[in-house]
């Protein structure tokens, strides 16, 4: 079987579960060496199983609560120190946060929000910029939702962290798109059968949805060395690659 990864180093956040999970299984199966972050050992240890019942690459595991911002940068330093570059960066990991009017948020679960779907990313941009730039190919995939475009009602913090985060991913591939070969994109998967779909939309029957192997199935080409394209957004739903200004 082709491995269009092989011998690339990988880094999925939120690889625990739900599009992490598979898109860390994904990686894997294409022959990247991956690193599987997340804040639960079990689920990591579980998709370790999985991964090596498929004959899979053993991963690297990294029980980590992103919100350990200097954790991060210790990271980035361990895949140096292993590895010497990074190839493919996913930044998965997110929270839905409450659904609520805006007055009705404390400033906690506000921050909480922010800090997982926004200050987690900026800090990997930070921490993994070095190791990407040392790759031939380096390649940075970061999932968002339609929410941060379209800004529904009683969706303040998830909706803002969406937008925020869609725009930091645009700056920073227009900063590096002419000196470097990293290439940074936005991956918009839809409503996918996800514990957080589930948590915020509790009376959709999760049968009708796309499951996560569905979804990491379309996002593993945004990863491989022969995919060009940066500053972009591609859309599940519609399969499509959309320029994110454009919407």
């Amino acid at each position: 079987m082709t491995q269009p990864l092989a011998s690339r180093i990988a880094l999925v956040t939120g690889a625990s579960r739900g599009i992490g999970y598979a898109t860390a299984k994904s990686l894997a199966k294409a022959g990247a060496h991956v690193i599987a972050v997340a804040r639960t050992q079990g689920g990591l240890e579980e998709l370790d199983d999985e991964v090596r019942k498929d004959g899979g690459h053993p991963l690297t595991l990294v029980p980590l609560d992103l919100t350990d911002y200097q954790a991060i940068g210790r990271l980035g330093g361990t895949i140096y120190e292993r590895h010497g570059k990074l190839d493919v960066l996913v930044g998965n990991a997110g929270i839905a946060g409450p659904s609520s009017p805006l007055g009705h948020i404390d400033l906690k679960p506000w921050l909480d929000v922010i800090g997982i779907n926004l200050n987690v990313n900026f800090q990997l941009v930070r921490c993994m910029e070095p190791l990407l730039r040392a790759s031939d190919a380096g390649r940075a995939v970061f999932l968002t939702s339609r929410a941060g475009g379209k800004a529904p009602g009683y969706r303040g913090p998830y909706a803002a962290s969406k937008a925020a985060l869609e725009t930091l991913v645009q700056v920073w591939a227009k900063e590096v798109v002419n000196t470097t070969p990293i290439r940074i994109n936005l991956f918009d998967p839809g409503p996918t059968r996800t514990k957080l779909r589930a948590n915020v939309m509790p009376g959709e029957d999760p049968e009708t949805l796309p499951t996560p192997d569905q979804a990491a199935e379309l996002l593993l080409p945004l990863c491989l060395p022969s995919f060009t394209e940066t500053g972009k957004l591609f859309d599940g739903p519609s399969r499509s690659l959309k320029d994110p200004q454009a919407d």
